[in-house]
């Protein structure tokens, strides 16, 4: 997804969105019910049948969008409409409820749409934002790629330290061996490694280039040089790591809320229906 999704057919659904809004504002303006305004009211059963059908439709989109070719409405209209129709279902329900809550169903269905939204928004924005994130840290590259230069620069850095001391070669051993991308999800998320084999390797490389003498200077400066390289290359794929690992909890975490809304969403219309 990119940024032409949300200005899809100049803003249709845009527009669409914001004339449902205002529908519903007039009429709960203009609305004078007995007692306070509350879903109970005919307006309120309107407004609750309307968001009702609006999230009915909203979760449809998940499974519209893993048939590729299926229907006549392009996959971007269902996008488009989804983000701006998503939104506008936040007036739509919170006039359903006519500010009236309480510790109830009800109002955690409200709560769990509110959530939904919130995450949904972020989906917005992460889905924008991060694939041109991953384009830029990648440089023309893949994470494949990356790590296959790792690879060869660890091959050029034992090249490199052939005839240094071995405290130095330990060090690019560990760097070799030891160096991980990857890992745990909080690893992945945090997109680093405190204790990075490579970054320690360089900075103990590059103490010693310092006092080197002037038989090993030379070496030990392409050996300063050849960690630095795989360093970048290193924080470059975590990076890689860390955004699609973001992507992946987003979805973790927006499609169970989804179905936990559509549950208590279940309940709601039941008690409502059966028991109020």
């Amino acid at each position: 997804m990119n940024q032409s999704i949300l200005v899809y057919r100049r803003f249709r659904y845009l527009k669409l969105a914001l004339l449902l809004v205002l529908a519903s504002v007039i009429l709960y303006a203009f609305h004078q019910p007995m007692r306070v305004p509350n879903g109970g009211t005919w307006l309120g059963y309107t407004l609750g049948t309307i968001g009702v059908l609006l999230i009915l439709w909203l979760m449809w989109f998940g499974i519209r969008k893993r048939r590729y070719g299926g229907g006549k409405v392009m996959l971007e209209d269902w996008l488009s409409a989804h983000v701006y129709l998503g939104i506008a279902l936040i007036v739509v329900a919170t006039l359903h409820t006519g500010f009236q809550f309480g510790w109830n169903v009800h109002t955690l269905a409200y709560a769990l749409m509110m959530i939904v939204i919130a995450s949904g928004v972020f989906g917005v924005y992460a889905y924008i934002r991060y694939p041109l994130l991953m384009t830029e840290n990648r440089r023309g590259t893949t994470l494949d790629q990356m790590l296959a230069q790792m690879a060869e620069l660890d091959r050029e850095c034992r090249d490199a330290a052939m005839g240094l001391g071995d405290e130095i070669n330990r060090y690019i051993l560990a760097s070799s061996q030891e160096t991980r991308v990857g890992g745990s999800m909080w690893r992945q998320l945090s997109g680093r490694d405190a204790s990075c084999p490579t970054h320690r390797a360089l900075a103990q490389a590059t103490g010693l280039a310092a006092k080197a003498q002037r038989e090993e200077a030379a070496a030990m400066r392409r050996v300063v040089t050849v960690l630095q390289r795989k360093c970048d290359l290193v924080t470059r794929a975590r990076r890689d790591v860390q955004i699609k690992a973001m992507l992946d909890v987003w979805l973790h975490i927006h499609v169970p809320l989804s179905f936990a809304l559509l549950a208590a969403l279940v309940a709601h219309v039941i008690s409502v229906f059966f028991y109020w």
